[in-house]
Formats: C-alpha cells, sequence, structure tokens
C-alpha cells in the first residue's frame, strides 16, 4: 500500500515526460525512501520489485500503451521474475530505474529493470509478463502487437529473445492455477 501515493505520482509525471518508442529505454530518477529500506539501511530486497513496477508505469506511460490498454480493460500481470544484486543501495541514495522491453514470445512479453547508482548497475531484474482482458482471458502477443502498430511503433525492429529466457522460464513454470498443485516437499537428493 505505501507505493500506491509514489505509483500515482509517476503515472502523472509520466504523462509529462517525453514519449518513447516501443524499444527506447526509460529512466526514472528515484531516491531511497525509509519506505524502502530494511534494519540494514538498505532497499529490502523484495521492495526492488514495487520500485521495478513503478518503472513499467513510466513506460507503458510514455509509450502509450497505458490508456490504450485501459481503453480496451486490459490488465498487465507478472507471471515470472528474477532478479540479481550487485550491490546495496540505500536510504536517502538517488538511483534511476532503467526500464526497457526485451521482446515478445508466443505468450509473454520480456522486460529488464536495473537500478543504476551513479551510472554503475547495482541490481538487475528479468520480468516476465502478459495482458489479461476484463474477463480474465490472456492477450495474445499478435493483439498486443496490433495496439503498438496502432500507436505509431516500428515493430518491424523487434528484437529477438536470447533462448536463455525461454529455457529459464521453462524451468521455473508452475502449472496452471487451475491444475491442483497439492504442497508436498521432495526428499532431497544424498551427497555423494
Amino acid at each position: 500500500m505505501h507505493l500506491l501515493p509514489r505509483t500515482l505520482l509517476v503515472l502523472s509525471r509520466a504523462r509529462r515526460r517525453p514519449r518513447l518508442g516501443i524499444w527506447d529505454p526509460a529512466s526514472l530518477p528515484l531516491r531511497a525512501l525509509p519506505t524502502d529500506v530494511d534494519f540494514a539501511g538498505h532497499v529490502n530486497n523484495g521492495q526492488y520489485f514495487g520500485l521495478f513496477d513503478l518503472g513499467r508505469f513510466d513506460l507503458m506511460v510514455r509509450t502509450g500503451l497505458w490508456d490504450a490498454c485501459r481503453e480496451r480493460g486490459w490488465l498487465p500481470v507478472v507471471q515470472s521474475e528474477q532478479i540479481a544484486f550487485r550491490r546495496s543501495v540505500t536510504l536517502g541514495t538517488a538511483f534511476s530505474v532503467e526500464t526497457r522491453l526485451l521482446g515478445l514470445d508466443e505468450r509473454a512479453m520480456w522486460i529488464e529493470h536495473r537500478a543504476v547508482v551513479d551510472g554503475d548497475v547495482a541490481v538487475r531484474a528479468i520480468v516476465c509478463g502478459r495482458l489479461r482482458a476484463k474477463d480474465g482471458t490472456p492477450v495474445t502477443n499478435d493483439d498486443l502487437r496490433a495496439l503498438c502498430v496502432d500507436l505509431g511503433h516500428d515493430m518491424s525492429v523487434e528484437p529477438e529473445l536470447p533462448a536463455w529466457l525461454h529455457e529459464w522460464r521453462e524451468r521455473i513454470a508452475l502449472p496452471s492455477a487451475r491444475t491442483p498443485m497439492p504442497h508436498v516437499w521432495e526428499e532431497p537428493a544424498a551427497r555423494t
């Protein structure tokens, strides 16, 4: 809940910032606030995903996707995320959330986020997500591509996603929410 006011501020400010192409990186200047940090005085590892949400909102507004998706009743949802840390971002530190759309595959959109302090990457995350219609059905990426073209974006330069992203998603995938998945811990393999 503490990110809600910040989210509304980012959405409002993004409308006054320069428009971006769909493949352009977005840079969102932030500062590590007391609500972002833990007892160690640095941004809490879980908080980064909330801060990276702000980067996605900024990117979506500045590309025109935010309003166009909302008009259609489409909402972005995250399917999977991975994050890696190089160094801490401490209380009061100015940093930027750098966000860019890596590409689309047959089902999802892939976004990279970076927390950058003084030009140096402190944290990097990869987010796999998609859009859902009002009734909960997934929006196809062909529909998303068509919307991007309608908004004036050049989809002919869509980058090819690296193979390791597909491999990672397959390794960590969970079954559909409609498929039972009883909670049972597997026995660890014995060391040899």
